[in-house]
């Protein structure tokens, strides 16, 4: 079993201490000139539960809202979308056109990085064989 913590203070000394003397394992309040853990008031578990259980309904509260507004400015940017596309055809073609064209120079430059790595690679090869067929 765990010793009891003493809770009764004392005061202190005002004539100074004495060499040799132990010092007390407490808290030392020099405001008051106490010595000791100051008693702490007694918890009630309940009230903390219920206290806790009130700040996560508010957190709930708070991230229903957050999602409710996150799929209200989504309805209406697809509602802005859709008006754009009705009321500007020819543009928003022209740059559906321009995006797809814009990945398809990405994805093939990507792709001839590739194969320049590859060719690199087989000039390694051939390099080490005719290293190893020197010697």
């Amino acid at each position: 079993m765990p010793r009891r913590k003493v809770t009764e203070t004392t005061t202190l000394d005002n004539r100074g201490a004495k060499i040799g003397e132990p010092v007390p394992k407490a808290v030392i309040d020099t405001k008051t000139a106490t010595v000791g853990v100051p008693r702490q008031p007694d918890h009630d578990l309940r009230e903390e539960l219920s206290a806790l259980r009130k700040q996560i309904g508010a957190l709930q509260q708070q991230v229903l809202n957050a999602g409710r507004s996150a799929k209200g400015s989504a309805r209406n940017a697809l509602r802005q979308t859709e008006a754009a596309v009705k009321l500007y055809p020819a543009s928003t073609l022209l740059l559906v056109a321009a995006v797809a064209g814009a990945l398809a120079f990405a994805g093939r430059r990507a792709s001839l990085q590739r194969h320049r790595s590859r060719s690199a690679l087989r000039e390694l090869m051939d390099l080490y064989t005719t290293i190893r067929s020197r010697a």
